[in-house]
């Protein structure tokens, strides 16, 4: 197991974090194309000089450069006002699970640097890193979904928490949360599975895609672990 500050990586977290290294800096604004210049951009060009570099032959030391680089990158984008005021939901639903679909709601979890306790991940190929730490998405979208006839509850697509309130296409990769006791960032979109199939008119996952608009769920890294309760509120972009 490998630490980098509180967080821990398996040797598979570290290929797949370098696998998906370029890709987490896409996602912030700004990031896709790569911009030459602003806030991200020196943080990028050392991950990416890394990830060019010595991530073949000492994937530790490119993985410590790559995680410390995106959080700088998110830092300076939010200096820089690039996510926006802030903005207050509601925690509407929390749920884990001993591995697959659907989760189990709870009234209560406590939130650790690796994610909700007592939550499982049953594929640890494409889950469980610690930027999947937790998964989150709208109560919203999940009533249009269901008004629109797919059989989808909360907690059916695997989201650890349901979020009511918050305008979705700001809950971006770079963003924070404070979640009651709990302060986390989102990292990236969660990329539907066929596991969720059932959920979904002839099984069409594929509609909660992040090409399709601000109706994906998104996996969050945590930076401040707490407890986190049934109706507590969501503060989108809390002070520094």
């Amino acid at each position: 197991m490998v630490k980098v500050g509180p967080y821990e990586f398996s040797d598979h977290d570290v290929e797949r974090t370098l696998f998906h290294g370029r890709t987490l800096f896409d996602l912030l604004p700004g990031g896709f194309p790569a911009a030459p210049v602003g806030p991200a951009a020196p943080f990028r060009a050392r991950a990416e000089a890394v990830l060019d570099g010595v991530a073949a032959t000492d994937p530790v030391a490119a993985l410590e450069v790559v995680w410390e680089s995106w959080f700088g990158a998110v830092a300076a984008l939010r200096a820089s006002g690039a996510f926006g005021p802030a903005a207050v939901g509601t925690v509407t639903g929390l749920f884990t699970g001993d591995g697959g679909v659907p989760k189990h709601q709870r009234e209560e979890i406590d939130v650790s640097w690796s994610g909700a306790l007592g939550d499982r991940q049953a594929d640890r190929k494409n889950h469980g890193k610690p930027w999947q730490a937790l998964c989150l998405w709208s109560s919203e979208i999940v009533a249009d979904l269901a008004a629109g006839g797919h059989p989808i509850v909360p907690g059916c697509a695997g989201e650890n928490i349901s979020i009511t309130g918050l305008a979705w296409e700001r809950v971006v990769p770079g963003v924070h949360l404070r979640l009651g006791d709990v302060l986390a960032v989102v990292s990236s979109y969660a990329i539907p599975c066929k596991t969720t199939a059932n959920c979904f008119v002839d099984g069409h996952f594929d509609v909660m895609h992040h090409r399709h608009g601000p109706v994906s769920r998104v996996y969050a890294t945590v930076v401040e672990p707490g407890v986190l309760r049934h109706g507590d509120a969501v503060l989108l972009e809390p002070p520094a």
